[in-house]
């Protein structure tokens, strides 16, 4: 196929979860001779650098960068350095709500918009792929003949249920917010609550910019989705007939990362040494190890991070726990029971901060995956072959856990029923519990096999001749002919 000529800018939220699939598109496509661009501000730059010099260290031939755009944070009426998501959550403000300012930095991004404009204007790009929180850019490519591809960075199950939840309203027909009902209208009976849905009033501000974000989708060339057919076809069809007519899965986008060197070096950089992480897992028999990660931006009391610790020494199992830096637990780590670490010396490895998550995924010790359910870490997982623990906390991450645990039966819930906002404990019995029943219960074999052939089918699908590798041709074939 000839696509030396192509080229694709992508524009991703100033975001870890975002930014990360977003690079990996990048690559991904220049390894299918396309020239990427990445379009980002001076402080996520840094963060984008070093794995992009990797890449290009990788594959010379491959054409790859980044073009910067100027993000006045402090013009704009945000703090000094305000130029991602991961600052609005460790932002110390007593005086300024984090919702608040995230709304800010939301309608804020549109101080972009010239910039991006003069550049489509003077390297008139095949196309643009930006990140649902920039619905103004569907116009901006209009503007110069250039189709926008959105990335919501979901799967095509959860976009399938925001789409029914908005067409059908089941949650106005309920008493109550916890009040279980069926979503209608799709395949399968997926059961769900009004704030598990988390569903957004048109009314408020961020139900305003859900509705623009929507309305831009629908003007667009189309839609990219990091996934495979294999894993949800159902849904897949469901989108492509009543949703966005024009969707190509592409994913996981994780699998572009095939080096060792790669997978250690995605996202910021590690708060521990990839070869002791790595030795420490050579240490443990195969399947034993519970990998525990709630993202990017979690954010526990010290009195749940306590059950969290209390319960993963009670599991007896082997495992890796990261705590993320943001999380509440500040310096003193008094959430930490005494002698800990001690304690569970050998049997537990503590990860303050970021950690390589593919890398450990990836290794045959780890035998199951306790998570927050964002795409990212779920798709990864995924990918890897693994059983999960299904932690939902917010966002679309009640939709994922319903995708993991009722539709491919390859996750247990541990007991979350709601959004983590409203402070319900989930108790070390429940933390317990869930970790001995994903690696030794009763239905943990069955689960794993499943699991195990779902992540083979997704290394499939990004091969020569794969779902993943088939659609991506038909979209590249697409912009071809617009030429």
């Amino acid at each position: 196929m000839s696509s030396e000529r192509i080229h694709i800018l992508f524009f991703p939220f100033m975001a870890q979860g975002h930014m990360i699939p977003m690079l990996d598109m990048a690559k991904l496509f220049s390894t299918r001779g396309a020239r990427s661009t990445i379009l980002t501000t001076p402080i996520n730059s840094k963060i984008l650098e070093k794995p992009i010099e990797a890449f290009k260290t990788l594959n010379p031939d491959l054409q790859i960068g980044i073009k910067i755009l100027n993000f006045p944070c402090v013009e704009l009426g945000l703090p000094e350095g305000c130029e991602n998501v991961d600052f609005i959550n460790s932002y110390q403000n007593p005086d300024s709500d984090s919702g608040d300012l995230f709304l800010k930095f939301l309608f804020s991004t549109k101080s972009m918009k010239q910039q991006l404009e003069s550049f489509i204007e003077t390297t008139k790009p095949s196309c643009i792929v930006a990140d649902m929180f920039f619905p103004w850019t569907t116009e901006s490519a209009e503007k110069f003949n250039v189709p926008r591809l959105v990335f919501h960075g979901t799967a095509f199950f959860a976009l399938c249920c925001s789409y029914n939840m908005r067409t059908h309203k089941p949650h106005k027909k309920v008493a109550t917010t916890s009040t279980p009902f069926v979503i209608p209208g799709l395949p399968g009976e997926i059961v769900i609550t009004t704030e598990q849905a988390n569903v957004a009033d048109e009314e408020t501000p961020m139900g305003k910019i859900m509705k623009e974000i929507r309305e831009s989708e629908s003007n667009s060339f189309g839609v990219l989705v990091n996934s495979f057919y294999e894993l949800e076809p159902a849904y897949a069809d469901f989108y492509r007939s009543f949703v966005a007519k024009r969707a190509w899965h592409i994913g996981p986008l994780s699998l572009c990362n095939r080096e060792l060197a790669e997978k250690a070096g995605r996202g910021k950089k590690s708060n521990i040494d990839e070869q002791e992480c790595l030795e420490w897992l050579e240490s443990k028999p195969p399947g034993s190890v519970v990998y525990v990660s709630f993202g990017s931006r979690a954010s526990f009391t010290n009195e749940q991070l306590l059950e969290i610790a209390v319960g993963l020494e009670c599991s007896g199992q082997n495992f890796i726990w990261v705590v993320g830096k943001n999380e509440n637990q500040g310096e003193s780590e008094d959430w930490l029971p005494e002698g800990y670490e001690e304690r569970t010396k050998g049997k537990g490895l503590i990860i303050r901060g970021w950690a390589p998550q593919v890398l450990i995924l990836d290794h045959k010790a780890v035998g199951a995956f306790v998570t927050h359910c964002g795409w990212n870490s779920a798709i990864e997982g995924i990918a890897a072959g693994l059983p999960m623990v299904t932690w939902p906390m917010g966002a679309e991450q009640f939709y994922n856990e319903k995708l993991l645990t009722k539709v491919l039966r390859t996750g247990v819930n541990v007991g979350a029923t709601e959004l983590v906002k409203k402070g319900k404990l989930i108790s070390r019995e429940e933390v317990e519990k869930a970790v001995k029943e994903v690696i030794v219960g009763e239905e943990a074999e069955e689960r794993r096999i499943r699991a195990k052939k779902l992540g083979e089918v997704a290394k499939a699908a990004v091969e020569e001749g794969g779902s993943s590798y088939n659609d991506l041709n038909k979209f590249l074939e697409e912009l071809n002919g617009r030429k």
